[in-house]
Protein backbone atom coordinates (compact mmCIF):
# COMPACT_ATOMS: atom_id res chain seq x y z
CA UNK A 1 0.00 0.00 0.00
CA UNK A 2 2.60 2.03 0.95
CA UNK A 3 4.30 1.80 -2.40
CA UNK A 4 1.40 2.48 -4.15
CA UNK A 5 0.92 5.69 -2.34
CA UNK A 6 4.01 6.82 -3.05
CA UNK A 7 4.18 6.07 -6.91
CA UNK A 8 1.12 8.01 -6.96
CA UNK A 9 2.61 10.77 -5.19
CA UNK A 10 5.96 10.91 -7.17
CA UNK A 11 3.34 10.91 -10.46
CA UNK A 12 1.29 13.75 -9.03
CA UNK A 13 4.11 15.73 -8.74
CA UNK A 14 5.55 15.26 -12.25
CA UNK A 15 2.20 16.15 -13.90
CA UNK A 16 2.13 19.15 -11.76
CA UNK A 17 5.98 20.14 -12.85
CA UNK A 18 4.85 19.32 -16.58
CA UNK A 19 1.85 21.37 -15.84
CA UNK A 20 3.82 24.23 -14.30
CA UNK A 21 6.68 24.15 -17.36
CA UNK A 22 3.71 24.24 -19.78
CA UNK A 23 1.97 27.19 -18.04
CA UNK A 24 5.34 29.22 -17.79
CA UNK A 25 6.47 29.18 -21.51
CA UNK A 26 2.82 29.23 -23.16
CA UNK A 27 2.11 32.32 -25.00
CA UNK A 28 0.19 34.78 -22.36
CA UNK A 29 -2.97 35.26 -24.89
CA UNK A 30 -5.55 38.75 -24.63
CA UNK A 31 -7.90 38.35 -22.99
CA UNK A 32 -11.36 38.41 -25.01
CA UNK A 33 -13.31 41.58 -24.92
CA UNK A 34 -15.84 41.77 -22.38
CA UNK A 35 -18.24 43.76 -24.32
CA UNK A 36 -21.59 41.68 -26.30
CA UNK A 37 -20.65 41.22 -30.03
CA UNK A 38 -22.06 43.27 -32.63
CA UNK A 39 -24.26 41.43 -35.12
CA UNK A 40 -24.15 42.87 -38.73
CA UNK A 41 -26.65 41.24 -41.62
CA UNK A 42 -25.17 40.93 -45.01
CA UNK A 43 -26.60 39.82 -48.48
CA UNK A 44 -24.69 38.18 -50.63
CA UNK A 45 -21.43 39.64 -51.94
CA UNK A 46 -20.35 40.21 -55.40
CA UNK A 47 -16.69 39.91 -55.06
CA UNK A 48 -15.17 36.11 -56.52
CA UNK A 49 -13.14 35.72 -52.70
CA UNK A 50 -15.82 37.61 -50.69
CA UNK A 51 -15.19 35.05 -47.58
CA UNK A 52 -11.40 36.42 -47.58
CA UNK A 53 -12.72 39.44 -47.87
CA UNK A 54 -15.32 39.83 -44.87
CA UNK A 55 -13.20 37.80 -42.79
CA UNK A 56 -10.24 40.88 -43.02
CA UNK A 57 -13.16 43.30 -42.83
CA UNK A 58 -14.60 41.69 -39.42
CA UNK A 59 -10.81 41.56 -38.17
CA UNK A 60 -10.99 45.33 -38.65
CA UNK A 61 -14.20 46.17 -37.13
CA UNK A 62 -13.38 44.06 -34.13
CA UNK A 63 -10.21 45.87 -33.36
CA UNK A 64 -11.69 49.14 -34.34
CA UNK A 65 -14.39 48.71 -32.14
CA UNK A 66 -12.65 46.36 -29.36
CA UNK A 67 -15.72 44.02 -29.78
CA UNK A 68 -16.63 40.73 -31.34
CA UNK A 69 -18.35 40.88 -34.82
CA UNK A 70 -20.75 38.95 -36.15
CA UNK A 71 -22.06 38.91 -39.81
CA UNK A 72 -25.49 37.35 -40.19
CA UNK A 73 -25.78 36.44 -44.10
CA UNK A 74 -29.15 35.24 -45.58
CA UNK A 75 -30.05 35.09 -48.69
CA UNK A 76 -32.24 38.29 -49.80
CA UNK A 77 -33.24 41.66 -48.34
CA UNK A 78 -36.36 40.15 -46.51
CA UNK A 79 -34.37 38.28 -44.39
CA UNK A 80 -31.97 40.69 -43.47
CA UNK A 81 -34.92 43.70 -42.37
CA UNK A 82 -36.63 40.96 -40.64
CA UNK A 83 -33.80 40.10 -38.53
CA UNK A 84 -32.50 43.88 -37.77
CA UNK A 85 -36.29 45.17 -37.35
CA UNK A 86 -37.11 42.58 -34.97
CA UNK A 87 -34.04 43.41 -32.58
CA UNK A 88 -32.50 40.46 -33.49
CA UNK A 89 -29.15 41.93 -35.40
CA UNK A 90 -27.96 45.72 -34.64
CA UNK A 91 -26.93 47.11 -38.37
CA UNK A 92 -27.35 45.86 -41.78
CA UNK A 93 -26.28 46.90 -45.47
CA UNK A 94 -29.25 46.82 -47.38
CA UNK A 95 -30.88 48.34 -50.18
CA UNK A 96 -33.00 51.62 -50.33
CA UNK A 97 -35.91 50.41 -51.30
CA UNK A 98 -36.71 47.70 -48.12
CA UNK A 99 -35.80 51.29 -46.12
CA UNK A 100 -38.02 53.43 -47.63
CA UNK A 101 -40.66 50.42 -46.54
CA UNK A 102 -39.73 50.24 -43.07
CA UNK A 103 -38.13 53.81 -42.25
CA UNK A 104 -40.18 54.02 -39.40
CA UNK A 105 -38.56 50.97 -38.21
CA UNK A 106 -34.79 51.81 -38.82
CA UNK A 107 -32.05 53.99 -38.43
CA UNK A 108 -29.87 55.49 -41.39
CA UNK A 109 -26.44 55.46 -40.22
CA UNK A 110 -24.16 55.95 -43.13
CA UNK A 111 -24.64 55.69 -47.47
CA UNK A 112 -21.88 54.43 -49.23
CA UNK A 113 -19.86 57.26 -52.10
CA UNK A 114 -19.31 55.43 -55.11
CA UNK A 115 -17.24 57.66 -57.81
CA UNK A 116 -17.54 60.70 -55.81
CA UNK A 117 -21.13 60.52 -55.23
CA UNK A 118 -23.60 59.25 -53.17
CA UNK A 119 -25.31 57.47 -55.98
CA UNK A 120 -25.99 54.61 -58.39
CA UNK A 121 -28.02 53.79 -60.64
CA UNK A 122 -30.29 50.09 -62.23
CA UNK A 123 -28.89 49.39 -65.15
CA UNK A 124 -30.99 47.04 -67.74
CA UNK A 125 -28.97 44.31 -69.60
CA UNK A 126 -28.96 42.06 -72.67
CA UNK A 127 -26.71 39.07 -73.33
CA UNK A 128 -23.67 40.81 -75.39
CA UNK A 129 -24.93 39.04 -78.58
CA UNK A 130 -28.14 41.19 -78.51
CA UNK A 131 -27.52 43.76 -81.16
CA UNK A 132 -31.06 44.77 -82.04
CA UNK A 133 -31.93 45.52 -78.48
CA UNK A 134 -31.79 49.35 -77.11
CA UNK A 135 -34.38 49.49 -73.98
CA UNK A 136 -36.48 47.81 -72.04
CA UNK A 137 -39.88 48.20 -73.98
CA UNK A 138 -38.59 45.90 -76.92
CA UNK A 139 -38.39 42.97 -74.09
CA UNK A 140 -41.92 42.51 -74.68
CA UNK A 141 -43.00 38.59 -74.12
CA UNK A 142 -38.90 38.04 -73.30
CA UNK A 143 -37.83 35.94 -70.06
CA UNK A 144 -36.75 38.86 -67.64
CA UNK A 145 -34.40 38.03 -64.61
CA UNK A 146 -34.89 40.20 -61.07
CA UNK A 147 -32.49 39.77 -58.53
CA UNK A 148 -34.39 40.41 -55.28
CA UNK A 149 -38.56 41.30 -55.03
CA UNK A 150 -37.31 43.90 -52.32
CA UNK A 151 -34.42 45.44 -55.04
CA UNK A 152 -34.67 48.97 -55.87
CA UNK A 153 -32.65 48.59 -58.76
CA UNK A 154 -33.21 44.69 -59.32
CA UNK A 155 -36.92 45.16 -59.41
CA UNK A 156 -38.47 48.27 -58.60
CA UNK A 157 -37.24 50.08 -61.43
CA UNK A 158 -37.80 48.10 -64.18
CA UNK A 159 -41.75 47.58 -62.25
CA UNK A 160 -41.84 51.29 -62.70
CA UNK A 161 -40.43 51.82 -65.85
CA UNK A 162 -43.37 49.64 -67.68
CA UNK A 163 -46.26 51.49 -65.38
CA UNK A 164 -44.76 54.64 -66.73
CA UNK A 165 -45.04 53.39 -70.28
CA UNK A 166 -48.53 52.07 -69.74
CA UNK A 167 -47.45 48.58 -69.75
CA UNK A 168 -48.84 45.63 -67.76
CA UNK A 169 -45.29 44.80 -65.89
CA UNK A 170 -47.28 40.93 -64.88
CA UNK A 171 -47.59 40.23 -68.52
CA UNK A 172 -45.18 42.00 -70.02
CA UNK A 173 -42.86 39.10 -70.49
CA UNK A 174 -43.12 35.83 -71.24
CA UNK A 175 -41.54 34.69 -67.95
CA UNK A 176 -39.55 36.31 -65.30
CA UNK A 177 -37.85 34.52 -62.17
CA UNK A 178 -35.49 35.86 -59.53
CA UNK A 179 -31.73 35.09 -58.91
CA UNK A 180 -31.48 36.70 -55.42
CA UNK A 181 -28.17 38.51 -56.35
CA UNK A 182 -27.38 40.92 -58.68
CA UNK A 183 -23.97 39.31 -60.01
CA UNK A 184 -26.43 36.32 -60.59
CA UNK A 185 -28.51 38.48 -62.79
CA UNK A 186 -25.38 39.36 -64.83
CA UNK A 187 -24.49 35.43 -64.75
CA UNK A 188 -27.89 34.25 -65.72
CA UNK A 189 -28.37 37.07 -68.88
CA UNK A 190 -24.68 36.61 -69.95
CA UNK A 191 -25.32 32.43 -70.72
CA UNK A 192 -28.61 33.38 -72.15
CA UNK A 193 -31.15 31.79 -69.43
CA UNK A 194 -32.55 35.27 -69.51
CA UNK A 195 -33.36 37.70 -72.36
CA UNK A 196 -32.59 40.41 -70.08
CA UNK A 197 -32.25 41.62 -66.56
CA UNK A 198 -32.21 44.69 -64.00
CA UNK A 199 -28.86 44.71 -62.15
CA UNK A 200 -27.36 47.52 -59.51
CA UNK A 201 -25.58 49.31 -61.65
CA UNK A 202 -22.36 49.70 -59.35
CA UNK A 203 -22.01 45.97 -59.07
CA UNK A 204 -21.98 45.43 -62.89
CA UNK A 205 -19.67 48.32 -63.39
CA UNK A 206 -17.34 47.01 -60.41
CA UNK A 207 -17.61 43.44 -61.69
CA UNK A 208 -16.78 44.92 -65.13
CA UNK A 209 -13.43 46.09 -63.52
CA UNK A 210 -12.36 43.64 -61.22
CA UNK A 211 -14.05 40.51 -63.48
CA UNK A 212 -14.75 41.63 -66.82
CA UNK A 213 -14.80 38.35 -68.41
CA UNK A 214 -18.06 38.26 -66.51
CA UNK A 215 -19.48 41.55 -67.48
CA UNK A 216 -18.59 41.38 -70.95
CA UNK A 217 -21.03 38.24 -71.76
CA UNK A 218 -23.94 41.54 -71.28
CA UNK A 219 -24.64 44.76 -72.79
CA UNK A 220 -25.88 47.91 -70.61
CA UNK A 221 -29.07 49.32 -72.83
CA UNK A 222 -30.36 51.17 -70.40
CA UNK A 223 -29.26 53.44 -67.22
CA UNK A 224 -32.40 54.75 -64.46
CA UNK A 225 -31.76 58.33 -63.15
CA UNK A 226 -29.96 58.21 -60.00
CA UNK A 227 -30.77 56.96 -56.35
CA UNK A 228 -29.72 57.01 -53.06
CA UNK A 229 -27.23 54.77 -52.89
CA UNK A 230 -27.48 51.30 -50.65
CA UNK A 231 -27.60 52.44 -46.65
CA UNK A 232 -26.59 51.25 -43.76
CA UNK A 233 -29.30 50.76 -41.48
CA UNK A 234 -29.96 50.22 -37.20
CA UNK A 235 -32.56 48.57 -35.21
CA UNK A 236 -34.67 51.31 -34.04
CA UNK A 237 -33.65 50.92 -30.50
CA UNK A 238 -29.65 50.87 -30.63
CA UNK A 239 -28.32 53.15 -27.81
CA UNK A 240 -27.30 56.67 -28.97
CA UNK A 241 -23.34 55.39 -28.48
CA UNK A 242 -23.65 52.58 -30.36
CA UNK A 243 -25.00 54.40 -33.41
CA UNK A 244 -22.90 56.80 -33.59
CA UNK A 245 -19.82 55.02 -33.05
CA UNK A 246 -20.76 52.84 -35.75
CA UNK A 247 -21.30 55.79 -38.11
CA UNK A 248 -18.30 57.18 -37.49
CA UNK A 249 -15.94 54.45 -38.13
CA UNK A 250 -17.91 53.93 -41.87
CA UNK A 251 -17.33 58.06 -42.33
CA UNK A 252 -13.78 57.52 -40.59
CA UNK A 253 -13.09 54.30 -42.84
CA UNK A 254 -10.55 56.28 -45.71
CA UNK A 255 -8.58 57.73 -43.35
CA UNK A 256 -7.76 54.18 -42.31
CA UNK A 257 -5.08 52.45 -44.74
CA UNK A 258 -6.81 49.08 -43.93
CA UNK A 259 -10.03 50.37 -44.09
CA UNK A 260 -8.83 52.02 -47.20
CA UNK A 261 -7.79 49.19 -48.68
CA UNK A 262 -11.10 47.20 -48.16
CA UNK A 263 -12.98 50.62 -49.74
CA UNK A 264 -10.80 50.12 -52.31
CA UNK A 265 -11.58 46.72 -53.29
CA UNK A 266 -15.04 47.16 -52.95
CA UNK A 267 -14.75 50.27 -55.32
CA UNK A 268 -16.02 52.77 -52.75
CA UNK A 269 -14.69 56.36 -52.47
CA UNK A 270 -16.04 55.60 -48.46
CA UNK A 271 -19.39 56.82 -46.75
CA UNK A 272 -21.19 59.69 -45.79
CA UNK A 273 -24.23 60.09 -43.09
CA UNK A 274 -26.60 61.02 -45.50
CA UNK A 275 -30.03 61.71 -45.25
CA UNK A 276 -33.74 60.22 -45.43
CA UNK A 277 -34.16 62.76 -48.51
CA UNK A 278 -31.85 60.66 -50.54
CA UNK A 279 -34.23 58.14 -51.21
CA UNK A 280 -37.12 60.25 -51.70
CA UNK A 281 -37.02 58.99 -55.62
CA UNK A 282 -37.34 55.71 -54.60
CA UNK A 283 -40.57 56.19 -52.49
CA UNK A 284 -41.93 57.86 -55.31
CA UNK A 285 -41.42 55.15 -57.56
CA UNK A 286 -42.56 52.51 -55.07
CA UNK A 287 -45.94 55.00 -54.18
CA UNK A 288 -46.40 54.75 -58.21
CA UNK A 289 -46.62 50.71 -58.68
CA UNK A 290 -48.31 50.43 -55.43
CA UNK A 291 -45.22 48.82 -53.47
CA UNK A 292 -44.91 51.69 -51.10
Amino acid sequence: MKTIAANGGHTMRRRFLRASLALATSPILPARSANPPLHIGLTPVFLDDQVRFLARLRAWLERRLDRPVVFVQRGNYREVLDLVRGGKIDFAWVCGYPYVRYQRELLLVAVPVWRGRPVYQSYLIVPAGDRKTTNLLELRDKVFAYSDPDSNSGFLYPQYRLVMAGENAATFFSRTFFTWAHRKVIEAVGVGLADGGAVDGYVWATLAEINPRITGTTRVVERSSDFGHTPFVARRDISTAEFDRFRALLIDMPADPEGAQLLHELRLDGFVAGTPAMFDGIARMAARVGRA
